[in-house]
């Protein structure tokens, strides 16, 4: 999966997308005037979690990959993130 595979969703804000891995990660990707680096065309990416005794989604701040949201990130770097927490060890 690469950022090219992503089916982003546009509303009047701006565009978003996201995707789950079996490891019960996945990536939130949002670009809107007001994200970290969206004025510049940059995307902003957050590490999310959802484990099957969940009923939506969460954010994740507690990953090796990060403890925030990532701003300022080009289509590439995008990428590079995805694949790394598709690689995680399965969340519990």
């Amino acid at each position: 999966m690469t950022f090219e595979d992503l089916k982003f969703e546009h509303d009047d804000m701006g565009e978003y997308a996201y995707h789950m891995y079996p490891n019960h990660y996945g990536v939130s990707i949002v670009r809107e005037l007001y994200t970290y680096g969206g004025n510049k065309g940059l995307y902003e990416l957050a590490v999310i979690k959802m484990t099957p005794d969940m009923k939506e989604s969460e954010l994740c701040y507690d990953t090796p990959i990060t403890s925030g949201v990532l701003g300022h990130l080009t289509p590439a770097d995008v990428t590079d993130i995805m694949k790394q927490v598709s690689e995680l060890e399965t969340a519990k």
